[in-house]
């Protein structure tokens, strides 16, 4: 069964068209992943899943419940959570409140999931009342991570993880993923610029070039695929 199922996505900004026609879906407790330069349209496909741009003529689906007509916040309380490159954090309130702010419209279990993430993150557990602002690159990536978490999503919407971050970082970041889903039962749709990393964590992979979809297969199929090794796997 497909947690997200999306179907003729167009996306405009003004006269310029940024995504045409894209169908795409990600199933139940997997990894999709969308490749593609920049400029490419990867940004603006996971701003439209999330309510952040309007769309036109579109299907968008989580867990077969319609998207299209309901904002962001409302699209958070059907199990959907986001991750934006720029991370968005609270840089004027603490790490343990920006956690809090994400399970803002929960009730049920929220000591639960605030010992997970902090378990899964020390280096924010012993920062937990260091203000937000005050953080590195990478600890930064880890609150935006554990925020999102913290609203109990069902999929998860990953805009570029490792953007910002040193080597070994961005090595732990995708040990990671992958155990979200194992742990959390997720459902992930990954966009990421560094395509090799993408498609090792990922099942399946759509390509993207100047917002229309160019390819799409397996993992192993697009890393064995002539083109995708030429243009985003260094040859």
């Amino acid at each position: 069964m497909n947690r997200l199922t999306v179907r003729n996505l167009n996306v405009f900004y003004g006269p310029l068209q940024a995504v045409r026609d894209l169908s795409f879906d990600v199933p139940e407790s997997e990894i999709v992943t969308l490749v593609g330069s920049n400029g490419a349209g990867k940004t603006s496909v996971i701003r439209a899943v999330a309510g952040l741009v309007p769309v036109r003529r579109a299907t968008v689906e989580l867990d077969g419940k319609s998207m299209v007509s309901k904002r962001p916040e409302g699209r958070v309380r059907l199990g959907l959570a986001t991750v934006q490159e720029n991370r968005e954090l609270f840089g004027s309130l603490s790490v343990d409140e920006n956690l809090r702010m994400g399970g803002y419209h929960r009730t049920d279990l929220l000591a639960y999931d605030l010992a997970f993430v902090y378990d899964l993150f020390p280096a924010l557990a012993s920062r937990r009342h260091l203000r937000a602002g005050a953080l590195s690159g990478g600890q930064g990536q880890m609150l935006a991570l554990g925020r999102a978490l913290m609203s109990a999503p069902t999929l998860l919407l990953l805009d570029e993880p490792s953007h910002g971050l040193a080597p070994n970082l961005v090595d732990e970041m995708f040990h990671l993923i992958p155990r979200l889903v194992r742990e959390r039962d997720l459902s992930i749709l990954l966009v990421e610029q560094n395509a090799g990393k993408a498609l090792k964590v990922a099942s399946y992979g759509y390509v993207l070039e100047t917002g229309s979809l160019s390819l799409q297969g397996s993992s192993q199929e697009l890393s064995r695929n002539p083109r995708v090794k030429q243009l985003y796997l260094g040859g």
